[in-house]
């Protein structure tokens, strides 16, 4: 176990597509608001580290080319989360500008290719084919791999929440629109090229 967290530690902690989604809608909107995004992110990475877990990485596999349109698909969401930060108003305005939802964390952890490679590689390290009560042990570093995400992923939002309580007014909450806008640009070229 303290091997398998110490693999996660610098994997769910460090910059990513999803750690910086969650960062930029805690700036947007706060913790509490982006509660049903990460419960859609964190249901999906459980069913999916589960299903990779049980052998859909054989699928990708005998299927490079569906890696492929994960990755352009996941790209291209993020590229439009990024447009919808750039038109967004002041911070707390009850304008067009909406937090995500639950369906838009499935969506991110789906369209997410690094999440994909991160879990097979885990699987690849921590499952082998000697290991004792198999099914187990899938449940068991699934559920510590979601869990290990949820803490990082919600450490990240508060710091962004954090961040934003400076950024209220129109003129500073387009600013920094904008830098959230190009950050999430910068994750969905990333993703695209990575």
């Amino acid at each position: 176990m303290l091997a398998l967290l110490l693999f996660l530690f610098p994997l769910a902690y460090s910059p990513g597509p999803g750690n910086l989604f969650f960062a930029a809608n805690g700036a947007r909107f706060g913790l509490p608001a982006t509660l049903p995004a990460s419960a859609g992110y964190h249901v999906a990475t459980w069913l999916v580290t589960l299903a990779i877990g049980l052998g859909f990485s054989a699928a990708l596999e005998r299927s490079p080319h569906l890696f492929s349109i994960i990755k352009w698909a996941g790209s291209a969401y993020v590229l439009y989360l990024a447009w919808k930060f750039f038109r967004a108003g002041a911070i707390r305005s009850k304008g067009e500008a909406r937090p995500a939802g639950f369906r838009d964390g499935v969506i991110l952890l789906a369209l997410n290719p690094k999440a994909y490679v991160i879990i097979a590689l885990m699987f690849s390290q921590f499952l082998t084919a000697e290991t004792e009560h198999r099914l187990a042990a899938i449940l068991l570093i699934t559920t510590v791999f979601t869990l290990n995400n949820l803490v990082a992923f919600t450490a990240w939002t508060a710091a962004g929440d954090r961040i934003a309580r400076q950024f209220q007014d129109e003129a500073h909450a387009h600013g920094m629109n904008m830098v959230l806008g190009a950050i999430l640009a910068a994750v969905a070229v990333w993703m695209l090229l990575a």
